[in-house]
């Protein structure tokens, strides 16, 4: 998705149109980049986003939930405690909560495609690294560092993949793409924490093996679904604009990192704007964590009992079709009605599900499709409300002329929110007495926050129907 590449003003006055800004040029060089060149300078056509949009957010989905979320289950399985583990996986997320400070250090050198690939094959080696890992005794710690380097290769090629899809299409296809897009990135979470987690219950259940030799093998198989996704973009991925740093020295760099900063911070609204960011799924961090060792605990300790198998069925079946149809529904409310007049819906539509959770913890149900349906509302909530969140942080945070860091700062607080939420969900959970309907009852509280936010959202930019690079007139925000 795209929004303008101009600077931001007040008063509701179109700013000067300039021919280049800092994340790429005037929207004619976008558009003789939006292809990839081939040998002797001549152009090749430019690729449909279908080619490659599906693709590239599948590639950010996986490891993002191999890293925060399947990492859990993995050492759930292999006999961690919960609070070690929300500890322990949180950190995980330094990497996305850090990535503004190298966002800027990937302008200068190489294209946004060249950094996607190569993340994706490091990610390709990581991963494997993971699954050998496994059967040593210190395992925790050899897993946590090649863990960690996952994370800084995902968080990467988030930043670069982020500037390839603002910088490549304009802000009206950003909306008509924005269910799509949002879609495959939870495919892909999906594949990771429903089949993935899936086929470890059947390599354990059906042919015996051990949780060591289940998780390696699943390993092995992210490692190459990551090594297919590289050779894949090497074939379709855009380029994305060049940044005006691009080909220059590590100084010019520095210079831009700085630059960066002070223009960011110069936006008007902009703590409140922050505000909104890292508390739009302040709540849902929270679920996220221990939803999982919810589901898996026995209901001995107040969990619901559920093996592998039935977790990843709940997660990959009834909650892939759930989270689809609420992304597609979000991307259309967001296209019909413009972010400014659904954004609080779309809030709303995240945060009050979590009632759901509340709810299991003090039913305990046994029926497992009622069970999955229950869970599933939660997912179409989260489906619908995540447009919400991407729109705002692309459409009202990243425009100016720090586009792709500004976008990758404004994700940045976004992981903040999932580092805070998941390290402290485990000291909640203990404070609480391990209960898990006190828990969630907090979880409803935490929801509140994100809907007051979203009602008083500055909405400063009005995007224009326009190509890359075109300005915005700032709008009155309230």
């Amino acid at each position: 998705m795209s929004a303008d590449l101009s600077r931001m003003t007040g008063g509701g006055a179109p700013p000067a149109r300039t021919g280049t800004t800092t994340d790429g040029p005037d929207a004619t060089s976008m558009r003789a980049d939006s292809g990839e060149h081939a040998p002797g300078g001549v152009d090749r056509p430019a690729r449909h986003p279908l080619t490659w949009v599906p693709s590239l957010y599948l590639a950010m989905g996986l490891p993002n939930v191999m890293v925060g979320t399947v990492a859990a289950i993995l050492f759930k399985n292999l006999g961690v405690a919960n609070e070690d583990i929300a500890l322990y996986t949180s950190q995980l997320y330094l990497p996305w909560v850090l990535k503004p400070l190298w966002s800027p250090l990937l302008e200068p050198y190489k294209t946004k495609r060249w950094w996607v690939i190569a993340m994706q094959f490091l990610m390709m080696v990581s991963l494997g690294a993971v699954a050998f890992c496994l059967p040593l005794e210190g395992f925790l710690r050899a897993s946590l560092a090649f863990f960690w380097i996952v994370g800084f290769a995902s968080a990467t090629q988030d930043i670069a993949a982020d500037g390839v899809y603002m910088t490549t299409m304009p802000p009206r296809e950003q909306a008509r793409y924005a269910g799509l897009q949002g879609m495959c990135w939870n495919l892909g979470a999906v594949v990771a924490s429903g089949l993935c987690v899936s086929m470890t219950s059947w390599l354990h259940q059906s042919l015996g093996w051990s949780w060591v030799q289940c998780w390696m093998a699943v390993m092995l198989a992210a490692a190459a679904m990551m090594g297919g996704f590289g050779l894949w973009h090497l074939r379709v991925l855009p380029p994305g604009a060049p940044a005006a740093v691009h080909g220059q020295d590590l100084a010019s760099a520095m210079v831009s990192l700085r630059a960066s900063w002070v223009t960011l911070f110069q936006k008007p609204s902009i703590w409140m704007m922050l505000a909104v960011v890292f508390f739009y799924r302040f709540g849902e961090g929270f679920i996220e964590k221990f939803g999982p060792l919810f589901l898996l605990d026995p209901r001995s300790v107040g969990g619901l009992g559920l093996d592998n198998a039935a977790l990843g069925h709940i997660y990959g079946s009834a909650g892939t079709i759930a989270f689809i149809a609420g992304a597609f529904l979000g991307g259309f409310i967001a296209a019909k009605m413009t972010l400014r007049r659904s954004f609080l819906l779309l809030a709303i539509a995240l945060n009050l599900p979590h009632l759901t959770y509340y709810y299991l913890s003090h039913a305990l149900p046994t029926d497992l499709w009622w069970i999955g349906a229950v869970v599933a509302i939660e997912k179409f909530g989260f489906g619908m409300g995540s447009v919400g969140h991407m729109l705002y942080m692309m459409q009202q945070l990243a425009p100016g002329p720090f586009k792709m860091t500004h976008y990758a700062m404004a994700t940045g607080v976004m992981a903040l929110t999932k580092w805070a939420t998941g390290s402290v969900s485990g000291w909640l959970f203990s404070g609480v007495g391990q209960h898990y309907a006190s828990f969630f009852g907090w979880v409803l509280v935490f929801s509140i926050p994100p809907i007051l936010l979203a009602w008083r959202a500055p909405f400063l930019v009005k995007l224009e129907d326009a190509e890359p690079g075109e300005p915005t007139r700032a709008a009155g925000g309230h």
